[in-house]
């Protein structure tokens, strides 16, 4: 354990992105001064003396004599005239006859002429690149993309370090650490042996937190624990913004390569320079008509100099250079794979293949060079032992028995439901709830049930939406005892807990996810709900390709079987001879192009649903006649071109749904249904409607709307007396028949969106449509004069707004 004091201050008079400057990043920039300052001397020296010095050379003198040999031989100069009376003795040289002006005017001639390039110039072009180097080892920190995340991430780090809750997370880590004996599981990716980081995927063993009291541990107050969720908070948007984007380290790696491409860059053309300073050189002024003399030798006073701060400069641009070297091989490969983050929406992903070189880690990673306890500080932040007892806490205040009470609604059959979702766990006061009958817990990361749960005496339902949910011996027990229907949704079955089958007690079993027959039986075999003796109604929302042959375990009991298979085709169908129990099934979106003929064996049938299939056919039809008890026909949302006449032999449907299919006519056997008291015709092809309707006297409800009906025939009000539901809205009804009103009642009649002229008087007699049964367009109400009053009250009842 340590405490903040050893750490590097983090306060706002301290610049704070040299947190992020690794040991090679500073002596670059030392490196970076150094070149500056030697180019700086440099430059002072060239602007500050002499350049260059030059004397004339004996235009007299031998060719076979060399240059310094005419400077260093002995001439006697006499004058011609000379005025100047003789003191001592001769003088003794060369006279030149030039003024002191001449000597200065020929230096800066040779200067600019005979000086080579780099001498003149070695000066500047240093002073520039090493402001240049200078200038872009920093540019990373300062570019716009990428200043605002470091300084975001630099302020997260300071509030880390700073939190009260780091230094109670340091407390257990210790005690931990002493006493070697400890159920927590960190998922770590070690740094080296004095620095690690856990990441926040980290998974602990409730064992350690079972026994954990608030009241001892956490002494902090609200407004610390408010401010450690609100940081935690933090961290968690700036790594999920974090985790998908390279910008950090793109821009660091680019201005890598830039520096290391100026170097090698700036040697290739400064190498072969250092043969080109000399001492002396020779130069051809052509000025002889200003001078007298066209050669001339001169010495470069500074030549030395220069050459050793030249070379100077390139042993610093050396070891620059091999800098850059090594942070673009750490850059590349090692260092970058000592963290790894699991991306947050691939978290539930079986192959996770994390992004190595995402901003979070580079931050990490430039912040591990720096200084490994401030990483292992931000570490211990992040792991659950900080993060753990502060979710207790907050979840403890903020859904408090008051909390949830709030939250219970109470549905339409009178039965108490709460939800919860995205919750690290499930609150303890849940368990006070005695009078709760229905639980829906949506994305509860920890979902555990205690043996507390033997307070919820009236649970009954249970709701998990992607919850991988434990549980204890305890509360099994009274699940076993008390639940009757249970929910799961999953998006593999391996995510379905292990403990449904020991649910005795069970009635209804609803599974929504990828549940393929094929895989089932090694993950999650239905085969074991034969302990489910109970289990009478099975939903099943999936992409099955065959009726799983497990389902005969449970075949004596169950009673419904629903499954909603997502477009995709149902190929075998045998497994349903099986289920012989069976009273109602529902095949929905399973592509089907035909009935099945296992449906012929479950004798017990009353309810059969195949809407949303593709049957063109129902000539399999009569084989239904086996099925007895066969009350409801659902076949809506299908392409069924034609009945064939052989529907007369279901006697007892009761209802018969064949909306949204292709019908251009309806055969005279339909109405040899006696029974039937709910016919669905909507959304089909139908030009007439037979008179034959009359023989259906038991019918209650009649919906043949968005069709293309000129007419209702009138044997319709005479036969179907019982009538209470009739709409034939979305036609091409021009008038209605007078002997409506012999159905007295009928409550509800939908005529909107037809061609109708007027209302017939008759309607007065179906007292039922006061209230808002009638549905026309409001204008239609004015041709009714002797039914002011009804339609006064009828406009006053439904607004119009219905029309």
């Amino acid at each position: 354990m340590f405490s903040l004091s050893e750490l590097a201050p983090l306060n706002q008079h301290q610049n704070q992105c040299k947190l992020l400057k690794p040991w090679w990043e500073v002596f670059m920039d030392y490196l970076g001064v150094l070149m500056l300052l030697a180019s700086v001397l440099a430059c002072t020296e060239q602007l500050s003396r002499d350049k260059l010095l030059c004397i004339p050379l004996d235009p007299h003198a031998g060719q076979s004599s060399s240059p310094s040999d005419n400077m260093e031989e002995q001439i006697t100069s006499q004058p011609s005239t000379s005025t100047t009376p003789t003191i001592n003795s001769q003088p003794q040289g060369r006279r030149t006859n030039l003024v002191y002006q001449q000597y200065v005017y020929i230096s800066q001639v040779c200067y600019h002429d005979a000086l080579p390039f780099c001498s003149r110039f070695f000066p500047y072009m240093a002073l520039m690149q090493s402001l240049v180097l200078v200038t872009s080892g920093s540019f990373w920190l300062h570019f716009p993309h990428t200043s605002a995340r470091i300084e975001h991430f630099l302020t997260i780090l300071s509030k880390c370090c700073e939190s009260p809750w780091t230094s109670q997370a340091l407390f257990h880590a210790a005690q931990q650490d002493t006493a070697q004996e400890t159920n927590v599981t960190y998922q770590c990716v070690p740094l080296h042996s004095s620095s690690y980081f856990l990441s926040m995927n980290a998974s602990i063993d409730s064992s350690m937190f079972e026994n954990h009291d608030p009241q001892r541990d956490v002494s902090l107050d609200k407004n610390d624990g408010e401010q450690a969720r609100a940081l935690f908070e933090k961290v968690r948007k700036f790594r999920s913004h974090n985790e998908n984007s390279t910008v950090i380290y793109q821009v660091y790696l680019a201005q890598t390569v830039f520096k290391l491409f100026l170097v090698v860059l700036i040697g290739c053309y400064t190498i072969p320079l250092l043969s080109s300073f000399s001492f002396s050189l020779n130069c051809e002024a052509e000025e002889q008509g200003l001078v007298g003399y066209s050669s001339f030798q001169c010495i470069h006073v500074l030549s030395s100099l220069l050459r050793n701060l030249l070379l100077a400069y390139m042993s610093l641009l050396g070891v620059y250079g091999l800098l850059n070297l090594y942070t673009l091989g750490w850059i590349l490969h090692s260092a970058l794979r000592q963290f790894s983050f699991p991306s947050v929406k691939d978290a539930s992903s079986l192959k996770e293949f994390p992004d190595l070189r995402n901003d979070l880690a580079f931050l990490l990673h430039m912040l591990d060079q720096y200084d490994p306890l401030l990483v292992q500080r931000l570490s211990v932040f992040l792991s659950p032992l900080s993060e753990h007892p502060l979710g207790e806490d907050s979840l403890e205040r903020s859904w408090g028995e008051e909390q949830l009470r709030a939250q219970v609604t109470v549905d339409t059959e009178g039965s108490s439901r709460l939800t919860l979702v995205a919750l690290p766990r499930i609150p303890s006061a849940v368990y006070t709830l005695s009078h709760l009958h229905v639980l829906r817990l949506e994305l509860i990361t920890d979902a555990r049930f205690t043996a507390q749960l033997s307070n919820m005496s009236s649970l009954r339902e249970l709701h998990l939406y992607h919850c991988s949910a434990a549980i204890a011996p305890g509360a099994l027990s009274v699940l076993q005892d008390r639940l009757e229907v249970l929910h799961l949704t999953f998006s593999h079955p391996s995510q379905l807990p292990r403990w449904v089958h020991c649910l005795r007690g069970l009635q209804q079993l609803h599974l929504s996810g990828h549940l393929y027959s094929e895989g089932v039986a090694r993950s999650w075999a239905l085969g074991s709900l034969r302990q489910l003796h109970h289990l009478r109604v099975l939903v099943i929302y999936s992409m099955l390709q065959r009726i799983p042959g497990e389902l005969c375990e449970v075949a004596s009991t169950l009673v419904r079987l629903e499954i909603h298979n997502e477009g995709t085709r149902l190929l075998a169908q045998s497994g349903l001879k099986r289920l012989f129990g069976l009273t109602e099934v529902l095949l929905q979106d399973c592509q089907l192009e035909r009935l099945p003929s296992a449906l012929t064996a479950l004798t017990n049938l009353c309810s059969l649903d195949l809407q949303h299939n593709r049957l063109r056919t129902l000539e399999e039809i009569g084989g239904l006649s086996q099925l007895h008890h066969l009350s409801n026909l659902r076949l809506a949302y299908n392409q069924i071109v034609a009945l064939p006449p052989c529907i007369s032999v279901l006697q007892k449907l009761k209802l018969l749904d064949l909306a949204n299919n292709q019908l251009h006519s309806v055969p005279l056997a339909l109405f040899t249904l006696r029974g039937l008291q709910k016919l669905l015709l909507s959304g089909n092809l139908l030009q007439h409607l037979p008179g034959e309707v009359r023989a259906l006297q038991s019918l209650t409800e009649l919906d043949v709307s968005g069709n293309r009906l000129e007419s209702l025939p009138s044997e319709l009000f005479s036969g179907c007396l019982k009538l209470r539901v009739l709409n034939a809205s979305h036609n091409y009804l021009r008038s209605l028949p007078r002997g409506v009103g012999a159905l007295t009642e009928v409550h509800r009649l939908d005529l909107r969106s037809n061609s109708l002229e007027e209302l017939p008087c008759e309607l007065v007699h179906c007292s039922g449509l006061c209230g808002g049964g009638l549905l026309v367009e409001d204008w239609l109400y004015l041709s009714l004069p002797l039914l002011k009053s009804l339609s006064q009250e009828v406009l006053a009842t439904s607004g119009g707004k219905d029309a």
